[in-house]
């Protein structure tokens, strides 16, 4: 039975066509009939996932090709869902790494990667988008091979391993080849193409599942599921025996404190993936993808078993997080206008329900009642958490990211990243000096030839940065700034360093409003000279919000509400028009990114403010310090 079984998973950076390429594997296994109305990208699921392009929760899915079943696992490709990764890795069997063809392997293909090799899975190389203008030569795509080679020798792939299979694909129109000489005549459209290269591959190369003859059933929940009807889901692959519905099975999981505990339960029902669909069946069989209803408390890294002495399997391991984020309750003048303004219950409850779910997140109890500290990978992760609570009509606020520090041998130690940067040349010594004040070191340098941008063609190159975390925090929006949008980021921990001492998180300081009432457009063009507005007129304030970023170092008390007097005396060229400079619109991760340590950010569902954390100008200092 498990001979007709591939369980593989797909590894990509973000946007290098993971999500197209299995919507294409969807179509061309016949999963859905040639009538069925099928919308693009359709394992983005979540709104969050289908607004920014990205993955971020692993999903499920099933093809069959031929007599062979193949169980598909969509993982996401960015570093901060690392948790994600790790726990799906241990459901497959191999891995289908796509690569886009002009940039080449980049971290988060690195950080994936690395995951997939050390479990010992086969990985098949797709050079993904080969109809890019800088690979009509087809010389870019070989170089991007030759990195992909020297990438699985840097991370100590084996013999096996190294000797991947290779298709080049363009997925958004649904074709592949192994042979490159192929691929003019592909993109001409001279001759007619399909993924079954890929599938062929897929069947000979990844190895059918291992399972353990004569053993009692035995799951891992990888992942899980909730539906309206039978409650709480376990998802994961099988690993010995069968399980039937109405049988007696076991959860073995941990409380609260950290204790094991086991729990029998009766299943109630059984399910498997057909395409994106759960299909109900009456037994799971070793080897395959299942889903598992019946006891409501599962949680991820619970083994599942069909006897009481079933062994446990150990408890899904992930690297450990490297910021902090403080949750607290709503304590802002304008509190309970838009949402709910949760209580501390609450907000600890959601906040517990969110580790359940994500085993890349810790949560910690603060000496404050009403705040709860988040730990977690980066900030994209902590800005997804945020938008999604804030979806749910609740109201609170989260301080800035901190970086979780250790000491060892008595030295205070922080976390190391590498950063990687595809830019044009003509920004590579505005970037590097930036990343210089952040006490970043350039470790590497390299020409990646001519690519065609929005601007024309332009010679780009690659530079990588060993640079602390805290220097990353709010250097994503300023390096997209210098590079006028053209840059690539990523970064990827390395490991940690010696602290590299103070480091000033942003060089300017806040406007601030010292009274509420609303903004008026007098008063902001008065304000104008003195930094970048964050409101417009007709905003309310109130006293300690922040409305500006001050021009110079230290912050600024300001009247935003101030009104122009009226007279009966006019006078020439008095009354003509002005407008403000512009204002810059603070998107969430534009907030996470700007703020000091004594400053929150106020969430809401209609809103995003930020405050002081002592709103009276009276009882707070205007002079900024560096990080202690």
């Amino acid at each position: 039975m498990q001979e007709n079984i591939r369980n593989i998973c797909i590894i990509a950076h973000v946007d290098h066509g993971k999500t197209t390429l299995v919507d294409h594997l969807l179509r061309q296994s016949g999963t859905f009939s040639e009538r069925a109305q099928l919308e693009d990208r359709v394992m983005d699921s979540m709104d969050l996932e289908r607004e920014r392009g990205i993955t971020i929760q692993a999903k499920n899915a099933a093809i069959h090709y031929k007599d062979v079943r193949i169980n598909i696992v969509d993982t996401p490709g960015h570093a901060d869902f690392g948790g994600e990764v790790e726990r799906i890795l241990g459901m497959v069997d191999g891995a289908v790494l796509l690569v886009d063809a002009a940039e080449g392997p980049l971290p988060q293909t690195r950080f994936v990667l690395q995951k997939a090799l050390e479990r010992g899975h086969r990985i098949i190389l797709c050079v993904n988008k080969v109809d890019r203008p800088e690979c009509s030569d087809g010389l870019r795509t070989k170089e991007v091979v030759n990195q992909a080679f020297d990438l699985f020798i840097d991370l100590g792939a084996s013999e096996e391993q190294a000797d991947f299979p290779i298709v080049y694909a363009t997925a958004r129109a649904g074709w592949c080849t192994t042979d490159p000489a192929e691929v003019p005549a592909l993109i001409s459209g001279e001759k007619k193409g399909s993924l079954q290269p890929l599938f062929d591959l897929i069947v000979s190369t990844i190895k059918p599942p291992k399972i353990l003859e004569g053993a009692s059933f035995q799951m891992m929940a990888a992942n899980l599921g909730w539906s309206d009807f039978v409650g709480r889901l376990a998802i994961g692959r099988i690993l010995s025996g069968k399980l039937t519905v109405g049988q007696r099975a076991y959860r073995f999981g941990v409380d609260d404190a950290g204790k094991e505990l086991t729990e029998g339960f009766t299943v109630t029902k059984l399910f498997r993936y057909a395409g994106l669909l759960q299909t109900e069946v009456k037994e799971l069989n070793a080897g395959d993808v299942g889903v598992i209803a019946g006891a409501e408390n599962f949680q991820i890294g619970d083994t599942v078993g069909g006897e009481e002495s079933t062994a446990r399997l150990p408890r899904i391991e992930v690297n450990k997080p490297t910021l902090a984020m403080v949750f607290s309750v709503n304590t802002a003048p304008f509190s309970g206008r838009d949402g709910d303004a949760v209580q501390s219950r609450k907000l600890r409850e959601r906040l517990l329900k969110e580790v359940r779910h994500n085993v890349a997140v810790r949560f910690e109890e603060t000496e404050v009642p009403d705040q709860f500290r988040l730990l977690g990978r980066g900030e994209l992760q902590f800005a997804i958490i945020i938008e999604q609570m804030r979806r749910e009509g609740m109201e609170f606020m989260v301080g800035r990211p901190e970086v979780l520090l250790k000491t060892e041998n008595g030295q205070k130690m922080e976390p190391l990243e590498r950063a990687t940067l595809d830019l044009p040349e003509e920004f590579a010594s505005a970037v590097t000096r930036m990343f210089q004040e952040r006490k970043g070191i350039l470790m590497s340098y390299e020409a990646v030839g001519t690519h065609s941008g929005p601007s024309g063609t332009q010679n780009r190159v690659r530079l990588e940065f060993d640079v602390p975390t805290r220097g990353l925090l709010g250097m994503r929006t300023k390096y997209l700034t210098t590079t006028k949008g053209e840059g690539l980021f990523s970064s990827q921990m390395v490991g940690y360093t010696e602290w590299k001492g103070e480091m000033l998180h942003r060089s300017n300081g806040a406007l601030i409003a010292d009274r509420d009432g609303f903004a008026t457009e007098y008063a902001l063009l008065n304000l104008d000279d003195r930094g970048l507005m964050f409101i417009k007129p007709g905003v309310e304030v109130y006293e300690g919000m922040i409305i500006g970023e001050f021009n110079k170092e230290n912050d600024l008390n300001v009247n935003p509400t101030r009104e122009k007097k009226l007279t009966n005396v006019r006078a020439a060229g008095s009354d003509h028009y002005e407008a403000l400079k512009g204002t810059r619109e603070m998107t969430l991760e534009r907030c996470i990114e700007w703020i000091e340590q004594d400053e929150w950010i106020e969430v809401t569902p209609q809103n995003i403010r930020m405050r002081k954390k002592t709103l009276k100008g009276n009882s707070r200092s205007i002079v900024r310090r560096t990080d202690d």
